[in-house]
């Protein structure tokens, strides 16, 4: 293959000449030659890498930590591409969900069909699940960010196929303990009942599956905290049932207190 001109690659990758000269100036894509009329020539593995730097430059690696990623080499190298593949897959899932949600929306808007409640916002959770999370790693520190960030990693691991099943089979689990604690609710069972209580232990293990890491008293506590402060859980639990998130938040509460583990201090 004869070697591109900075232009000629400029035209295929859609990446700006200027652009070009920066990553050569920071020694992030060297050309593969500079002829004697000062121009820069980029061969096949200056491509590659260029697709590279592309690839994790879409997936939001800052700069400084491509260069870093693209000293990989085989296994190390595979490895890294599989992993943007996984966020990719579950980014493409997003927008099929997306897809539905606005196919559900105008057949309910031109009198088809009536949407259900619970369908109105599907594909719309990452933006605000990294909201949540960074509430929860700047009020609880460095173990729920590493907890969060190993819950990921073990979700990227999955076949896309067992991502759908564990995501219902979870789903399903949290719907049926909101049920049954909005049904508690509706029949003025006491938030300290060890009825409550042993609906609120598995909801507190089923927290802990979706962190990856031991849910603390502490961080149970936070998590309460945050289920009354952000409005977007606010209006979730209200439309299961009225006055149902201060329910849950306080049921949180009162049985992390027989938890026997400290609920003052930094970090969970």
């Amino acid at each position: 293959m004869k070697d591109l001109t900075v232009k000629q690659l400029a035209a295929i990758s859609g990446v700006t000449v200027r652009t070009l000269h920066h990553y050569d100036e920071i020694g992030l894509l060297r050309p593969a030659s500079v002829g004697a009329n000062g121009y820069r020539y980029y061969g096949r593995a200056e491509l590659l890498r260029l697709q590279r730097i592309l690839f994790h430059r879409e997936l939001g690696v800052p700069l400084q930590e491509i260069a870093a990623l693209l000293e990989l080499e085989g296994a190390d190298q595979v490895r890294i591409l599989q992993q943007h593949r996984a966020k990719l897959q579950a980014e493409r899932e997003r927008y099929r969900v997306l897809i539905e949600t606005i196919d559900r929306t105008i057949h309910d808007l031109k009198g088809e069909a009536t949407m259900a409640n619970e369908d109105l916002y599907k594909g719309f959770s990452a933006e605000k699940q990294s909201g949540y999370e960074a509430w929860l790693i700047e009020k609880y520190g460095p173990q729920v960010h590493s907890g969060i960030e190993r819950a990921k990693q073990m979700w990227m691991n999955r076949s896309s196929a067992d991502q759908k099943k564990h995501l219902e089979a979870s789903m399903k689990e949290l719907k049926d303990l909101e049920q049954a604690l909005a049904d508690a609710l509706r029949n003025h069972v006491d938030v300290g009942s060890d009825a409550v209580g042993l609906l609120i232990d598995r909801h507190r293990a089923w927290v802990a599956s979706m962190w990856g890491t031991t849910c603390s008293a502490q961080s149970y506590c936070g998590l309460a905290d945050l289920y009354l402060a952000h409005p977007d859980f606010m209006a979730r639990y209200e439309s299961i049932e009225k006055g149902f998130a201060q329910y849950l938040s306080a049921a949180m509460k009162r049985r992390a207190a027989r938890w026997n583990e400290p609920l003052d201090g930094a970090a969970p």
